[in-house]
C-alpha cells in the first residue's frame, strides 16, 4: 500500500511528519508560489508518467523570480527530488504533485525581501478535479480576476488563489460547477484555476497570455497537439462575454481539470449540450500523451520507477 512522503528541509520523510509552523511568514501572509503537476499511471507498461516536469518547474522559477524567492536547487534537483518522493510513496495510480516554494521565516511583517526561502514537494493519489466525461455548468462570475499589477496571474502565488476560491465557491452556491472570470475591463479571462478555450467555426479560440492570466502548461500542449495532430489553428484574441454564449464548443482546461467541457453558460446552452468533436478529439490525443502513447511526445513523459 501506497505511503506518500514529502521532500522537505532538504529531507525525505512520510507526508504526515511534513509540518510548518503556525508562525511562518507563507502561512501567515500566503508568500508563496506553488506548481501543479501530474503523473498518470500506465498498466500496460507498470510504469507511472509524470507529464512535463520540467516545464513546471521552469514556471515555478519564474514565479519565484516574481516574488523574490531564491530557489535552493536547481531545476534538475528539483525534478530529482520529485522522482523520489514518488519512488519512496510506491504509487501505482494517478498522482497529484504539489511543489511549493515559500517564505519560510518565522516572523510578522508584510515584506518579501530580507525573509528565508524554502522548497518543498509532495505527492498524493488524485482523480478528475472536474467531470471530464460530460458537460459542466458553469456561470460568469461576479469576482473579477486579478491584474497583473495587482498580483500577476502568471506567477502561481499561493495567496492569490483566494480570488479563485470567492469565484468558484460563488458558482458552486449558485448550483454550478465552475466560475468563468472576465477581466476589470470586462472580457473573458479564465476559470477559477484553468485556462478556457472556445471552437468557433473549426477554430480554437483563446485568451492570450499577456491578458492576465496563467502561462498555462496544458493550454501549450493543446495548442500544439491541435496544429500537429488535427490541423487545427488556435487564435489568441480577446474574447467577448456573449462569445461564450455563442460558441460550437467551450471547455477549461488545466493540470488539475485537464480537459473538461462546458455544456452550459449562464443558463445557455452550448453548442448541442454534450462534449463537441473537436473537444473530444482533444481529450482522447491529450489523455494518450499524458500515458505515454504517442511516441511523437514520449519526452513530455518522465518515468518514476525506470
Amino acid at each position: 500500500m501506497a505511503t506518500p512522503y514529502a521532500f522537505m528541509g532538504g529531507q525525505y520523510l512520510p507526508l504526515e511528519d511534513a509540518k510548518i509552523s503556525i508562525m511562518t511568514h507563507a502561512f501567515l501572509y500566503g508568500t508563496a508560489c506553488f506548481e501543479g503537476i501530474r503523473a498518470y499511471w500506465s498498466p500496460e507498461e507498470e510504469e507511472l508518467f509524470i507529464f512535463r516536469m520540467r516545464e513546471h518547474y521552469e514556471r515555478l522559477a519564474n514565479s519565484c523570480k516574481i516574488l523574490q524567492i531564491g530557489l535552493k536547487f536547481s531545476i534538475d534537483e528539483m525534478c530529482d527530488a520529485t522522482i523520489q518522493v514518488l519512488r519512496k510513496s510506491e504509487f501505482k495510480e494517478n498522482v497529484y504533485i504539489r511543489p511549493v516554494a515559500y517564505k519560510s521565516t518565522k516572523a510578522i511583517g508584510v515584506k518579501l525581501a530580507g525573509l528565508d526561502d524554502d522548497f518543498l514537494v509532495f505527492g498524493i493519489p488524485f482523480g478528475d478535479y472536474l467531470d471530464v466525461n460530460k458537460g459542466i455548468r458553469v456561470q460568469v462570475s461576479t469576482w473579477r480576476h486579478l491584474e497583473d499589477n495587482i498580483i500577476p496571474a502568471r506567477a502561481k502565488v499561493n495567496g492569490a488563489y483566494v480570488n479563485a476560491a470567492l469565484a468558484k465557491s460563488e458558482a458552486l452556491q449558485n448550483g454550478y460547477d465552475e466560475a468563468i472570470f472576465l477581466s476589470g475591463d470586462g472580457h473573458v479571462a479564465e476559470g477559477s484555476a484553468e485556462n478556457l478555450f472556445l471552437v468557433k467555426c473549426g477554430k480554437l479560440v483563446t485568451t492570450p497570455t499577456t491578458e492576465d492570466i496563467l502561462e498555462g502548461i496544458t493550454r501549450a500542449t493543446l495548442i500544439e497537439l491541435a496544429r500537429n495532430e488535427l490541423g487545427i489553428e488556435t487564435i489568441e484574441r480577446r474574447i467577448d462575454r456573449t462569445e461564450l454564449y455563442t460558441a460550437d464548443e467551450c471547455f477549461l482546461c488545466g493540470t488539475g481539470a485537464q480537459i473538461s467541457p462546458i455544456s452550459e453558460v449562464d443558463h445557455r446552452i452550448v453548442g448541442d449540450g454534450g462534449v463537441g468533436p473537436i473537444t473530444r478529439k482533444l481529450q482522447a490525443l491529450y489523455d494518450d500523451a499524458v500515458h505515454g502513447r504517442l511516441p511523437r511526445y514520449r519526452h513530455w513523459c518522465t518515468p518514476v520507477y525506470r
